[in-house]
């Protein structure tokens, strides 16, 4: 069983941070490699803000260019809307039952996590890849058996971040991938 990391999220867009965590778990952990889940709509956020799935999706190809340890994942396009991480993990079972998948979060997110449709579910079936975020300890689920903390570097560049960057014309070249970049500020998103 090939162990694969799925790393979800809106990427809207991804950065830096994102890839030097992808790539010291990919490094430094058991995972062979990882894929970027590429969520359409997260049920626990709002959309305004969101760049269209495909442009996202797109925007992570840029990203991680061929590097092989990774790949930018759409499943969820084709799922009902919205996306719930239980349903998606049934479904990524069955298409690939040969792979042992895991999941990669912040602390944030682990100490939010029991808000999570199905939460019981995921968390006696799959492993948790868990990196450290600042001013979080990610809650009573630290010490579960499938909880895995990894010491990976802490970044405090968001998405946010960088979309209130180029809407109030600030730079924002050193967060992002230099394609990403080009491409975000060629087709002027988040201004």
């Amino acid at each position: 069983m090939k162990k694969t990391g799925l790393y979800f999220g809106s990427f809207n867009p991804i950065h830096v941070g994102h890839l030097i965590i992808a790539e010291y778990l990919v490094e430094h952990s058991d995972l062979q490699e990882l894929w970027f889940v590429v969520s359409p709509q997260n049920p626990l956020k709002k959309k305004a803000s969101l760049l269209d799935d495909r442009e996202r999706l797109h925007i992570v190809n840029l990203a991680i260019e061929d590097d092989l340890r990774f790949k930018a994942c759409d499943i969820e396009f084709s799922l009902p809307k919205p996306s719930y991480t239980s349903y998606t993990l049934q479904v990524l079972r069955e298409q690939h039952p040969n792979r042992e998948f895991c999941l990669i979060m912040g602390e944030d997110n682990l100490q939010t996590f029991t808000k999570w449709f199905n939460w019981e579910y995921i968390l006696e079936n799959y492993h948790f890849y868990v990196y450290p975020r600042p001013s979080y300890d990610g809650g009573d689920l630290r010490t579960h058996p499938h909880v895995h903390l990894v010491d990976a570097p802490q970044m405090e560049i968001s998405s946010t971040m960088i979309r209130d960057s180029f809407r109030n014309g600030k730079p924002a070249r050193y967060m992002l991938p230099e394609k990403v970049f080009q491409y975000l500020d060629e087709e002027g998103f988040y201004r």
